[in-house]
């Protein structure tokens, strides 16, 4: 099964415990203190030559400062890599010991780490394991057959559909009627009403509606109305943390930064509910995994001089992190949900310094608070960003003037000029530090087409290298930092699956004629502040270079309807509207 999220395979018999015999000791039940520790493990995807398992071990014994786990495969698995632990291995006997982080066991506490490793024949669950040289018992859970994987399910999952390796394969994808209305209102608007868009989700009260509009039940019957017969699509921004884009004040949300616990309960457990009602299980459910978030914790913390004060917090109290490891770990649940995590873009983690540290903050969230890499799918790349997907004209390779295109002061030292190469390097790095060899990435390309009468035909002039990338480069941005409804900027590719190697698919997920924020500070109740980013005056700040802003006048609040900016777009679409 390639990238399949099964239902949970675990052992199913109380092994012997410390005193040699089986036992099965109830919550409360006098013989759970003489059980000394507790193991569950949990294979959670596996496919023809591999799986991806997770491990939880529990201590009920004196609290620890470090700790090892071990057990011996009868067959001949081998971890290949693994998180949140350190793992060795050494024939078929395995021993997992803490990270620096994660080493304090205390007395009822529990850890939890996964890995990814290869087999071939059976994948049969260890028999025993041990903590510290003392035998747990094993956690029941799973099929009668702990060597048998065709059969994990759980009789209160909801039925699954045939998952697949790329959602958009052989799928149409849901128009929001909502957004279609807004566009084909619009003069022209006619010729892409009909486009798929994702519904956000950016505040609670959009779950059930808010201020009028469509609630998530809602739009999901209406997506099943559009299914018919065939594969359907339906995609979802989840996009509500706490302290929410701690670097841009126009799209700050409803949860302070310590506000965890709502986030959870109010927010995602209604949304997992949902999803994984068993009336939707024919859907595939794409879900776009909190944008401008984790990229926060990398490139605007202290001591760069990009920091800001909110996202220093945010690295602190970890609330980004546990909130979209839980996010995952809850949605990931179901079986027909496909998670996609944002990945910013290129023109902001296309440096040496960002790229690497984030892939690895990526993965921090993705096994935080019980998920694994088991419940990314993918990742996102240019959501609600401008970024060009391909920059035809130069290239990171060229030289002229004796100058390399990395020292213009476009690119500016990044290693990539465009979004197309940066999401397929980005995939690989990924794959390397342990996520599934089939994760596809995603691109955003609603306002990236950057066409028009001032689209370049070829290459700048040779004079310099500035004024060879200046003259031949799309994005007419002042600078890669400028994110807030920016000028001249066009619709891009439509639409559409499998479009290049390891790109799962273009996607509008931005809806286009939606504002990023507003050009002035307008009162409001969704919590959405004034981002001088947003403003045509505004001369820059470390996070553009101290550029201008290059935005739209009187723009709306962030995700209201912005006609002049709709109207720009396609004026401006690449490839053009017909």
């Amino acid at each position: 099964m390639s990238r399949t999220k099964t239902a949970l395979l675990a052992a199913t018999a109380l092994v012997a415990g410390a005193a040699g015999t089986a036992m099965a000791a109830a919550p409360g039940d006098v013989g759970a203190a003489a059980i000394p520790c507790t193991v569950d493990y949990q294979v959670q995807n596996q496919w023809d030559t591999g799986f991806t398992a997770s491990v939880k071990v529990t201590n009920n014994g004196a609290a620890k400062s470090s700790w090892a786990v071990k057990w011996t495969y009868a067959g001949n698995q081998r971890v290949t890599n693994a998180w949140n632990a350190k793992v060795t291995q050494s024939g078929a006997d395995v021993t997992v010991a803490n990270e620096s982080y994660n080493g304090t066991l205390a007395t009822g506490g529990s850890a939890t780490f996964g890995f990814q490793g290869t087999y071939s024949g059976s994948n049969a669950i260890p028999a025993t394991f041990t903590l510290d040289g003392v035998t747990c018992n094993v956690d029941s859970g799973g099929p009668t057959d702990p060597t048998d994987p065709t059969d994990p399910t759980d009789p209160t999952d909801p039925p699954t559909g045939d998952r697949v390796d790329n959602p958009y394969d052989g799928a149409q994808v849901y128009v929001n009627p909502e957004w279609s209305a807004n566009a084909a209102a619009e003069p022209g608007g006619s010729r892409i009403a009909d486009e798929p868009t994702a519904v956000w989700l950016d505040r609670i009260a959009a779950i059930n509606g808010a201020n009028g509009k469509m609630s998530l039940r809602e739009h999901l019957d209406e997506a099943l109305t559009q299914k018919g017969s065939g594969e359907l699509v339906f995609q979802v921004v989840i996009y509500n943390l706490p302290g929410r884009d701690c670097a841009a004040l126009a799209s700050n949300g409803e949860l302070g930064p310590t506000e965890i616990d709502r986030y959870k309960t109010e927010y995602i457990d209604p949304i997992a509910e949902i999803l994984s009602d068993p009336k939707y299980a024919g859907l595939r459910i794409v879900t776009t995994v909190e944008i401008d978030s984790l990229p926060n914790l990398v490139t605007n913390v202290s001591p760069r001089a990009t920091a800001t004060e909110n996202c220093d917090v945010m690295k602190a109290n970890g609330n980004y992190v546990k909130g979209v490891g839980y996010a995952l770990n809850k949605l990931g649940d179901a079986p027909n949900v496909y998670n996609y995590v944002d990945a910013g873009h290129h023109g902001w983690l296309g440096w040496d310094d960002n790229f690497g540290p984030s892939a690895e903050m990526f993965k921090q969230a993705a096994t935080a608070e019980g998920a694994t890499v088991a419940d990314v799918h993918g990742f996102i790349a240019n959501t609600a960003n401008y970024s060009a997907l391909k920059e035809e004209n130069f290239s990171i390779n060229d030289n002229v003037a004796g100058k390399s295109v990395r020292e213009s002061k476009w690119v500016d030292w990044n290693r990539y000029v465009d979004e197309l190469s940066y999401a397929q390097a980005l995939r690989e790095k990924l794959v390397s530090i342990g996520f599934d060899s089939n994760i596809g990435m995603l691109i955003d390309t609603s306002r990236n087409g950057w066409g028009g009468a001032d689209r370049p035909s070829g290459p700048g002039a040779t004079t310099s290298v500035d004024t060879y990338v200046d003259g031949g480069r799309y994005d007419r941005r002042l600078n890669t930092g400028n994110w807030c409804n920016q000028a001249g900027a066009g619709l891009g590719e439509r639409p559409q699956a499998s479009p290049e190697a390891g790109i799962d698919a273009y996607v509008w997920v931005k809806p286009p004629g939606e504002s990023d924020g507003s050009s002035k500070a307008i009162d409001n109740d969704e919590g959405k502040g004034f981002d001088r980013m947003c403003d045509p005056t505004y001369t820059g700040n470390p996070r553009n270079n101290d550029n201008m802003s290059g935005a739209l006048s009187d723009a709306p609040v962030s995700g209201h309807w912005f006609s002049a900016q709709f109207q720009e777009l396609m004026r401006n679409a690449y490839p053009p509207l017909s």
